[in-house]
């Protein structure tokens, strides 16, 4: 099955061009670079450096992010919502985003429960989305 992500619809490019590296490596959304691309299922990643490209191709899964770069709590209640990159977190080693400060908040509030909910959604919503 393929994978749904949040992305462009004219370039396919994920995380508004941010690179998915370094939120994990450096503790900080960065701007990738357009001219370090990645391809991942048919959607394009921009990295800050080729040892992010890199370390991206060795183990896509580790930084892909949750729920294919949507909100989480939209996700949570069944909903596709964009996100505000400023929202980011890494939670049990996922990048995770949300829709706004404010829903960010709210998915703080249960978040253990949030992340279930999200995770059992996100298996449906992403086989629904294939079709």
């Amino acid at each position: 099955m393929s994978r749904v992500i949040n992305a462009d619809p004219h370039g396919r490019i994920a995380l508004q061009g941010y690179d998915p590296v370094a939120f994990h490596t450096a503790g900080q959304a960065l701007k990738g670079n357009p001219a370090i691309l990645a391809e991942y299922d048919g959607y394009k990643f921009a990295f800050a450096s080729e040892e992010n490209k890199a370390a991206f191709e060795k183990d896509s899964e580790k930084y892909l992010p949750a729920y294919g770069g949507y909100c989480a709590f939209g996700i949570s209640i069944g909903v596709l919502f964009p996100v505000e990159i400023d929202t980011w977190e890494i939670i049990d080693g996922r990048l995770v985003l949300q829709y706004s400060a404010e829903v960010k908040q709210m998915f703080a509030k249960d978040k253990v429960e949030n992340i279930r909910k999200a995770d059992a959604n996100w298996a449906k919503m992403q086989a629904d989305l294939a079709k």
